[in-house]
Parts: structure tokens; sequence; C-alpha cells
């Protein structure tokens, strides 16, 4: 037999924005007001093949290895790891 419910149903769920979690003063938040990638697709489209697997997004690319000169990562091991671990790594790639 099913019991009452004890708590209302919202209560299971919760709301969860990376927004919140990463302070305004963080150094990935005053690296991105000032950092503009938009063409970087358009300029290095010419040296992508369209055969193969995928490529990694060239944005992305430079974010990480930004992310690694700023805060002395120097293995890309370690950098996937950080970013893996790292609220503020997530927000900022």
């Amino acid at each position: 037999m099913m019991g009452s419910r004890q708590t209302a149903q919202g209560a299971l769920f919760y709301k969860f924005s990376i927004e919140d979690h990463v302070p305004a003063d963080h150094l990935v938040r005053k690296l991105d007001r000032f950092l503009d990638l938009s063409e970087i697709r358009s300029f290095l489209a010419p040296f992508y093949s369209h055969r193969g697997r995928p490529s990694i997004d060239p944005e992305l690319m430079i974010r990480m290895l930004l992310l690694g000169y700023c805060f002395g990562i120097r293995s890309e091991r370690r950098l996937c790891e950080e970013v893996h671990l790292n609220l503020a790594y997530r927000w900022f790639l």
C-alpha cells in the first residue's frame, strides 16, 4: 500500500545554475569579458578536413590552453581533469 506524501513535490527537485556558482571577481569572468573568439571558426575553417572524425572546436581548444597558461597547468591530461572538476573552468569553456 502506498503511503501519503509527507513533503511537497517541489522538494524532490532542485534548481542549479552554474552562473550562481562562479564568483563575479573570478579570473575566468574577467578573461571572458575581454576575450572574443567569435571569428576563429571561420578563420580556421580552411585548415579542417571535411572527412574523417569531427575535430575539436577551435574556440574550445584555445580557451582550454588559455586556462592552462593562466593557472599554471602544464599537462594537457591534468588540464582535462581540472576542467572536469572545476565549475568555473566549465563556465568559461
